[in-house]
């Protein structure tokens, strides 16, 4: 029997229970819905990008923004969030710009790290936010890592990991619940079960049930929470960060949410998905939801969502268009940062492609292709 899940606001945007515990005021509730607004406008301009052959990869966060957003939010900005592929908002509420978004996607000189990331494979060491890896879970063993470090050194901070259904199949989640365990690290464990692990359903991925359970073999709190509700996503991360504040270790938190897209651009969820199924998902996404719980708060009215939409399109637009402009990286950079300081075999690679791209130089001058 699964756990019972943690629920203020059902399918219908009705509120069970004592919306003052959670503790969101209108002004926090107005910037939740804008970030969440301003990721589901974002990520439907990059597919449309994406198709055009504009950008070459995009991974989205479409019926998860309730899940990703809110739970950050119970964060302090010094805390550490070692991400997975879906953390858009994250980067937005921490003060990331757009212009910095977008030229990571777009891998262009402007890029920081210099197109050396997957596009949505983003990093942000003035945010706290740490590089997004492409191998399955690699984040999770280096988010207790850091919460250890910080217990060590006396200092507050604690880290939030981000992992999805698929990645508590991978040994990584497990030796790093159990470390976490043992030692009370302060992080929290954030599962975001979208039901798929690219085609791979929940049920297929775990014989136990549901996700949150797991944390009970490792000796500390999992808590199963509708991951559709923003006021239950909040108030849970709010109570598991403030635990592993006080040095009473670690919560898995699993949010239970539906991948209302493909798994990313390269892939066709309509071959593996029920389509009655994702209709029912669709019905109760966290957008609307939570936007009808915002109007009979008397915080949201269509003319507001009208201005959040029109600007923020046209910073896209503007975005967009800057990174188009730009020039590709250098390819000198491809031997920047590899090693804090550099050794022989890098300088010979380097200095092998230096003489390559001279000699492609002279194809091209000529005019004729190489045999």
């Amino acid at each position: 029997m699964q756990q019972p899940i943690v629920q203020y606001l059902d399918a219908n945007s009705k509120m069970h229970g004592d919306a003052n515990k959670v503790g969101l005021a209108q002004k926090d509730h107005r910037t939740i819905f804008t970030l969440m607004l301003k990721v589901r406008l974002f990520e439907e301009r990059c597919m449309k990008l994406q198709r055009q052959g504009r950008i070459g990869f995009y991974i989205g966060a479409y019926g998860q923004e309730a899940s990703h957003i809110a739970s950050a939010y119970a964060f302090r900005k010094q805390d550490w969030i070692f991400p997975s592929y879906r953390e858009l908002g994250v980067m937005l509420l921490r003060g990331i710009s757009m212009q910095e978004i977008v030229n990571q996607i777009y891998g262009n000189s402007e890029d920081h790290t210099q197109g050396a990331q997957m596009p949505c494979h983003h990093s942000f060491r003035k945010a706290n936010f740490v590089s997004i890896s492409s191998p399955i879970a690699t984040q999770i063993p280096q988010a207790v890592g850091m919460a250890m470090a910080a217990k060590y050194k006396g200092d507050k901070v604690i880290a939030g990991v981000y992992l999805g259904d698929g990645g508590t199949s991978e040994g990584d989640f497990h030796v790093a619940m159990n470390f976490a365990g043992v030692y009370q690290a302060p992080v929290v464990f954030i599962v975001e079960n979208n039901q798929w692990a690219i085609s791979c359903p929940a049920h297929e991925q775990t014989a136990s049930d549901g996700f949150a359970i797991k944390a009970k073999a490792y000796g500390f709190e999992g808590l199963r929470v509708d991951g559709n509700d923003v006021l239950a996503v909040y108030e849970a991360t709010k109570r598991a960060v403030e635990k592993a504040r006080q040095g009473k270790g670690p919560t898995l938190i699993e949010n239970v949410t539906y991948r209302l897209f493909s798994h990313s651009s390269s892939d066709d969820a309509s071959r593996y998905q029920n389509k009655q199924e994702y209709e029912q998902a669709l019905k109760c996404e966290p957008l609307i939801r939570y936007r009808n719980y915002l109007q009979e708060q008397g915080i949201w009215n269509e003319a507001w969502e009208k201005e959040i939409s029109e600007d923020f399109k046209k910073e896209v637009d503007v975005a967009i268009k800057t990174a188009e402009k730009q020039p590709r990286p250098d390819p000198s950079t491809l031997f920047t940062h590899v090693y804090a300081t550099s050794n022989p075999l890098l300088e010979e690679q380097q200095r092998l492609l230096q003489e390559e791209l001279k000699e492609r130089e002279s194809w091209e001058e000529e005019g004729a292709f190489p045999l």
